[in-house]
């Protein structure tokens, strides 16, 4: 490949940024959908149940249950979440408020990751740590990119309110 020919560096750089485009997109919008669809399951008694082992065993999140049933404590959560999609998705038209929603997937992200520590999760037959459970800990590993997606959404929110182009 010739590098020094500027169409064909032209064409190539062209190429990538439509690729960055169609990333970033699908990374937004992923974690929007993600978010949004775990957020609207809340709202079945199935998810809750099926959260409840977590959510009692967190020291973040357990005291919501001695204020709320279990049903309703969940539809709590699926509502924050919700809140945090509708905020990551407008970004294009108040890219501060999306940042807002960044910050909130952050620390919910942050916070479903404290269960691999709180919750009973790894796997005896395999010796311990670090063998994930089905149950908890191969639920759970997916939020670690998510988190990461997170971060990336708030950078990317907060770069048209600061005018920042930022340079790897």
């Amino acid at each position: 490949m010739n590098t020094s020919d500027p169409e064909l560096t032209y064409a190539m750089v062209r190429r990538v940024a439509r690729i960055e485009l169609i990333a970033s997109l699908f990374l937004r919008y992923g974690l929007v959908v993600a978010i949004g669809w775990i957020g609207a399951m809340k709202a079945t008694h199935y998810e809750a149940v099926g959260i409840q082992p977590l959510i009692a065993h967190s020291p973040f999140l357990s005291w919501g249950y001695s204020i709320w049933s279990v049903d309703h404590f969940t539809m709590i959560i699926g509502a924050a979440e919700l809140v945090i999609v509708a905020l990551l998705a407008i970004k294009p038209w108040f890219p501060l408020a999306s940042a807002v929603g960044s910050l909130g997937a952050i620390c919910m992200f942050l916070t479903t990751l404290s269960f691999i520590i709180t919750t009973p999760g790894w796997e005896p037959s395999l010796g311990g740590f670090p063998a994930l459970s089905g149950g908890v800990g191969e639920f759970l590993v997916k939020d670690f990119v998510l988190l990461g997606a997170s971060f990336w959404t708030l950078a990317d929110s907060l770069k048209p309110v600061y005018s920042l182009r930022v340079e790897p």
